[in-house]
């Protein structure tokens, strides 16, 4: 019969041989890539808005849903300035809460639509999904590649 001898409690557990912990070294670049995909995607819509829809066609949709035509100058603002602050790593965690509501708009825009964003007028499930990546893009910070330490 063989004898096992317990660890002592304040013995260090190594990590090392374990899958995941080579996967955890991956996690800075991760955080990074979701922040760079999240900024590019705001500015995308944001210019969309400017430059395909127009602004004064943007300020239109936003009205004839029954809302201030300066919500459209609020959101283009929100998306554009927010997507590249994203981008540089500018205070991440504070850009990816304040577009949070941005895109609860969206949802309430796309709820008549249904659940999937490929129905007609697109659907509530896009910019919903949206909304959580920017909720954890917030709780995990800016990763690598920030304009500044300072300031991110």
């Amino acid at each position: 019969m063989t004898t096992q001898t317990a660890r002592p409690a304040s013995a260090p557990v190594s990590h090392s041989a374990t899958p995941s912990a080579s996967l955890d070294r991956l996690q800075p670049a991760a955080i990074t890539l979701l922040r760079l995909s999240l900024g590019l995607m705001a500015m995308a819509h944001g210019l969309l808005k400017v430059f395909v829809f127009t602004v004064p066609g943007t300020v239109g949709y936003f009205e004839s849903l029954g809302l201030p035509g300066e919500f459209a100058y609020l959101t283009i603002l929100a998306e554009v300035g927010g997507g590249l602050a994203l981008l540089l790593g500018i205070y991440t965690r504070w850009i990816a809460l304040a577009l949070i509501p941005t895109l609860l708009g969206a949802v309430w825009v796309h709820s008549g639509n249904g659940w999937v964003f490929s129905n007609e007028g697109g659907g509530w499930e896009y910019p919903l999904f949206w909304a959580i990546a920017l909720l954890v893009q917030a709780g995990l910070g800016g990763g690598r590649l920030v304009l500044s330490r300072r300031f991110a």
